[in-house]
């Protein structure tokens, strides 16, 4: 058990950030957990709990300005200043770009690239005023390095998250508050769950003729917790600027072998 901080983390009630948020909880931290699924934020507040770490959970539809100032307003009042912020909600709408709605691209665009901007500026405006330093992490993804044919919006926002990072990192120098991205390949989540199944075997066929998806390895949630604990609990003074989590490939697989599957 570490000296009890105050996170947030988004996009909490499954899969990367469920994780997240019990891992931090075993830090024995305050942990306030903010997504749109109310009755799934409650089970994971549960785990948050068993773990070690005090839960809050409250409504957050990060798209929305207003539920984001009334989310982290809700957060600092029950647990305190916050001091670490892991921008994780994300989605995606698989397809070829120019057969997307107009309401799918906003809603990819608004979900990973304003929701942390929007989050990010209230954290560092309290941080500021408190004169607390803090750690703001963002979840980024593979596909900003091997960018994602008919995954073109998710990937370009993902570029974005990072870039913001790097910006923060470097406005931010010398006010002890850290900006670090953590990049993710693989991992089982709920993430595609709602994709349609055409879509998922398409991208199935389609992305191995550019190289990506070399094997059928894929990362456990915990894995990417593990990495965010690393990067916020670094002494001071030690700025992990991205720190990227791969899958190895399945014992037996060779190095030329293509998998053809999604991430």
């Amino acid at each position: 058990m570490t000296e009890r901080r105050v996170a947030i983390v988004t996009g909490a009630s499954s899969g990367i950030g469920r994780v997240i948020a019990s891992a931090l909880g075993e830090l024995g931290w305050a942990v306030a957990i903010g997504a749109r699924r109310i009755d799934r934020l409650e089970e994971a507040a549960g785990e948050i709990e068993v773990a070690g770490g005090e839960p809050y959970a409250h409504h957050l539809d990060v798209t929305v300005p207003a539920s984001v100032d009334a989310f982290f307003d809700a957060a600092e009042d029950a647990l305190g200043g916050v001091d670490v912020v892991v921008n994780n909600a994300g989605m995606s709408v698989p397809g070829e770009f120019h057969r997307a709605t107009v309401d799918d691209l906003r809603r990819e665009v608004e979900t990973n690239l304003l929701g942390p901007i929007y989050l990010s500026r209230r954290a560092i405006a309290s941080m500021l005023d408190r004169g607390s330093g803090g750690d703001l992490v963002f979840i980024s993804s593979d596909a900003t390095r091997n960018a994602r044919p008919r995954m073109a919006t998710y990937s370009a926002t993902k570029a974005g998250v990072e870039l913001l990072a790097r910006s923060l990192a470097m406005e931010l120098e010398g006010s002890r508050i850290r900006s670090t991205v953590v990049r993710v390949g693989p991992t089982l989540s709920e993430f595609g769950f709602g994709w349609d199944m055409d879509v998922l075997q398409d991208l199935m066929a389609f992305w191995p003729r550019y190289g990506l998806q070399r094997h059928a390895g894929v990362l456990e949630p915990a894995a990417v917790a593990r990495a965010v604990v690393f990067a916020v609990s670094a002494p001071p003074g030690v700025h992990l600027d991205t720190i990227e989590v791969q899958p190895e490939a399945p014992s037996g697989e060779g190095p030329a072998q293509i998998v053809e599957r999604p991430s």
